[in-house]
């Protein structure tokens, strides 16, 4: 067979696979009963107290934030400033502000990103997040729905959790937490 058209074929194979692993997770993050991701475009509306339009939402945060907070994206490991956070105060969401977690419940868990065994009360909603062939349980704002990381079960006491969040889905407040 000729090496053009060996490389068009398994190109053309390569691209098809693509395209299906792509409409996969799309179908993937789309609920089984829970509401869809929060910055998914596809699944069932959910309603939150901040609601701005896409262009707004790209005037309103930088395009990492957006990436982020809006299409679920994830920071790059031990990026984030907030990792070296250690002062007392509130971890909020750089979407609408709302305050998520206190400093008191941050721990250092090695994984590159902030990470904490508990949200403040009302703060957060988990929905499972089925993208990428995991079942995972991902974590967004309450008030904006915008995308901050996801929980796992293998944090410290007294939960047990451990709500690993990117930064850059957060702003810190100094204070008292």
């Amino acid at each position: 067979m000729d090496i053009r058209r060996r490389l068009l074929l398994s190109g053309g194979g390569a691209l098809a696979v693509m395209a299906a692993l792509g409409q996969w997770r799309v179908k993937a993050a789309q609920p089984d009963g829970d509401a869809a991701a929060a910055g998914a475009a596809s699944g069932p509306a959910e309603h939150f107290a901040v609601v701005h339009s896409d262009a707004e939402w790209r005037k309103l945060l930088t395009p990492a934030q957006y990436e982020v907070l809006r299409n679920a994206g994830t920071e790059p490991p031990f990026t984030s400033p907030l990792n070296d956070e250690h002062r007392a105060g509130i971890f909020a969401c750089a979407g609408c502000a709302t305050n998520l977690f206190a400093s008191t419940t941050k721990f250092e868990s090695g994984t590159g990103w902030p990470s904490f065994y508990a949200p403040l009360p009302h703060a957060v909603a988990e929905h499972r997040d089925r993208s990428f062939g995991m079942v995972r349980t991902e974590v967004h704002c309450h008030r904006c729905g915008g995308h901050l990381g996801h929980v796992f079960d293998d944090g410290p006491k007294p939960t047990g959790l451990r709500y690993c969040m990117n930064g850059i889905a957060m702003t810190f407040k100094p204070g008292a937490a």
